[in-house]
């Protein structure tokens, strides 16, 4: 899972300046915006608008955020976008998938090909490197208190496919589709998660050992997730500063 710790990803929007965590209010905040006119604003009942509050939540976006979208967009305001996702290649390689929510898929597409063209890539395709990634349901759960081997035990006993130690976490693979029915079973046994998302995991890792091209790979990756109309970047990347 090396460079893909959802907990990391946390952590470090936890980290940034105070401009910066305000581009991430917004995007969970589009997040939550279409979650509600596709399943209602209801969180017993629409289980990935229940997901994204408590990811809100655990990126420290205040309730009253929170609940101003959620009212917002139950009313019919607000913007309406799309989802399109974007794949293509970073240095020497690597594999990318950029997810995005957009009013202007103009704007958005000109943006993700002038990164990768910046930093030495290049936007492929649709299907171009996605064959190179699985989807995963990952629940991240912090380890304190908590005994490893009777959390493995319970989170193996509720479906889950997979389980992994990273740093304060644990985080808990499932099948994409069976990702609701293990966080369940885990919640009706007292856990409680800082995340619970589908993720795209990679089959494979690229190594990059030259330091312009880790810089490149680094400056893409910086300029992506800075981007408003991004919500989501996977790569291969088999980066050793985030193991």
């Amino acid at each position: 899972m090396s460079g893909h710790s959802k907990w990391k990803n946390i952590m470090h929007k936890k980290e940034k300046t105070d401009a910066q965590r305000a581009k991430v209010f917004t995007k969970i905040g589009k997040e939550i915006a279409i979650a509600v006119k596709e399943g209602g604003s209801d969180p017993s009942i629409n289980s990935k608008l229940r997901d994204l509050i408590m990811k809100a939540k655990s990126n420290n976006v205040p309730n009253d955020n929170i609940d101003r979208v959620i009212k917002k967009a139950a009313g019919g305001e607000g913007v309406n976008y799309d989802v399109i996702f974007y794949e293509g290649y970073g240095p020497l390689g690597v594999a990318i998938i950029v997810e995005t929510t957009t009013d202007n898929r103009n704007r958005t597409g000109a943006d993700m090909r002038h990164y990768f063209d910046k930093y030495g890539g290049n936007l492929g395709t649709t299907g171009c490197v996605s064959f190179m990634f699985a989807d995963k349901g990952v629940i991240v759960i912090e380890s304190e208190d908590i005994n490893e081997d009777k959390f493995m035990e319970d989170a193996l006993e509720s479906g889950a496919v997979d389980f992994a130690k990273e740093d304060e976490v644990f985080e808990v693979f499932t099948d994409p589709t069976e990702l609701d029915d293990v966080k369940k079973v885990l919640t009706d046994k007292g856990y409680s998660f800082l995340s619970a998302e589908v993720e795209k995991i990679p089959s494979t890792y690229v190594r990059i050992d030259d330091e312009e091209s880790i810089t490149k790979m680094n400056r893409l990756l910086e300029m992506l997730e800075d981007n408003d109309d991004v919500q989501n970047v996977w790569h291969n990347w088999e980066n050793d500063e985030e193991r």
